[in-house]
């Protein structure tokens, strides 16, 4: 339910707001009323074309997030689900990119399929099917780990067709002043869900690419490691997904690389296992709570 209260804006409020906050910072003195589409602009195409910021990531996230609710339940399991956010956020902490705009949280999906999804700015969705790959918290926090490493690549934003940012410096135009029509503002918000859709379809549907895929895998070993996490519990949780290969071709069996060639590259990064004098008392930990949550 809490997860469901962070992301309980409306979709399109969202995509409001990520609209307001990108022209604000193009030069759009206000937008004091939506119905009257008026827009001042007062600067150059120049910054209309700048990165995403931290802020407008958190709305694509968060837009992206309503998306995935769409399609998939979340499990009400608080007790287990603040298990799973103190895993993620010891690796997140011990990432290149602790602290995001909106924070870091986790949230189990109801559902058998093996997947996981990191959007934009922190939000990562972790399916039951997937948490039941794991048979310690080492390997927990191992696949959130290399979800983690996707935020801090921008993995999702770079997914956003860079026409469609081309679109926007079209519609804005260099003037110092301007009154947008009501289809020109419509035209902006259509852009803006398109960019949401193209994430939604790279996180979903077509997966990313294979060197995304193994870079993340990287920065995962990195994180564990630095948290006091084994780093080698990425290859076994990966054999674990190996095992499940034939079973389905669903979630990220049918968007990841192979598990065989996943692990392959991981063997090849990983130096001496580090198993720490508590990955007793983590597995313990996990047993405990995973004997709760699978009933």
């Amino acid at each position: 339910m809490a997860m469901r209260r962070f992301l309980g804006a409306a979709l399109f409020l969202a995509f409001f707001s990520l609209f307001s906050a990108t022209v604000a910072c193009a030069g759009l003195l206000s937008l004091p009323d939506i119905a009257d589409k008026v827009i001042n602009v007062g600067t150059s195409v120049a910054k209309a074309a700048r990165p995403i910021t931290p802020e407008e990531e958190y709305y694509i996230g968060r837009s992206v997030a309503a998306r995935i609710l769409g399609s998939y339940k979340l499990l009400n399991n608080d007790e287990f689900t603040r298990y799973v956010n103190l895993a993620g956020q010891a690796v997140a902490f011990h990432s290149e990119m602790p602290f995001t705009y909106g924070g870091y949280h986790f949230a189990i999906l109801d559902s058998k399929e093996i997947n996981a999804f990191a959007c934009p700015g922190g939000i990562i969705f972790i399916t039951k099917g997937m948490i039941d790959l794991a048979v310690n918290e080492d390997q927990l926090a191992a696949i959130l780990a290399h979800e983690v490493a996707h935020i801090n690549h921008k993995d999702g934003l770079g997914a956003i067709q860079s026409s469609r940012m081309t679109d926007v410096v079209t519609v804005i135009g260099t003037e110092a002043a301007k009154q947008y029509t009501s289809g020109q503002v419509a035209q902006l918000l259509n852009i803006f869900e398109g960019s949401i859709d193209d994430v939604f379809k790279s996180l979903v549907t077509s997966g990313y690419s294979k060197s995304q895929e193994y870079a993340a895998d990287e920065s995962a070993i990195v994180y564990l490691k630095a948290s006091g996490y084994n780093p080698a519990a990425l290859k076994d949780v990966l054999a674990n997904l190996q095992t499940k290969s034939g079973e389905s071709g669903g979630g990220i069996l049918k968007t990841h690389p192979s598990a065989s060639d996943r692990i392959s590259a991981v063997s090849a990064k990983l130096t001496e296992a580090q198993v720490s004098e508590f990955f007793d008392k983590r597995t313990k930990r996990f047993s405990d709570h995973y004997g709760k949550f699978s009933k």
